[in-house]
């Protein structure tokens, strides 16, 4: 069975930038984009991961953009989705921790920050 410790080996081996903030979560540095921090949790038998994208508040065209964010779910996301929680846009991901391994981590992070760099200028035209 994988530990925290197995997280911690990973984000470490995985080339990313990463903090514990707290036990069982980390901050992770998108190197492309420094103000972009990527949250992964140990959360019971599940690796949480969350990136927040906008605040919903800032968004003028609301059905365009949604419509616009589960077309990018089909088309553009391996990983993780587009969702709202909290009145932000975030990108998540859940992966079972008994199957975790680095480069299903790394294939995360990847993910994420590549969507969010092909994205940004798309997402904030909305606003």
């Amino acid at each position: 069975m994988r530990t925290r410790d197995d997280i911690e080996s990973y984000l470490t081996g995985s080339g990313y930038s990463h903090e514990e903030v707290a036990d069982g979560t980390w901050m992770v540095q998108d190197p492309e984009s420094p103000a972009a921090r990527i949250v992964v949790r140990l959360e019971s038998d599940l690796v949480v991961f969350r990136l927040m994208v906008m605040p919903l508040g800032k968004v003028k065209k609301r059905e365009q953009l949604f419509e616009e964010l589960l077309r990018l779910n089909v088309s553009d996301m391996v990983h993780g989705a587009y969702g709202i929680s909290d009145d932000t846009i975030s990108m998540t991901c859940a992966l079972r921790l008994e199957n975790l391994d680095l480069n299903e981590l790394r294939g995360t992070l990847d993910d994420f920050t590549l969507a969010l760099s092909r994205h940004r200028e798309v997402l904030s035209s909305y606003c």
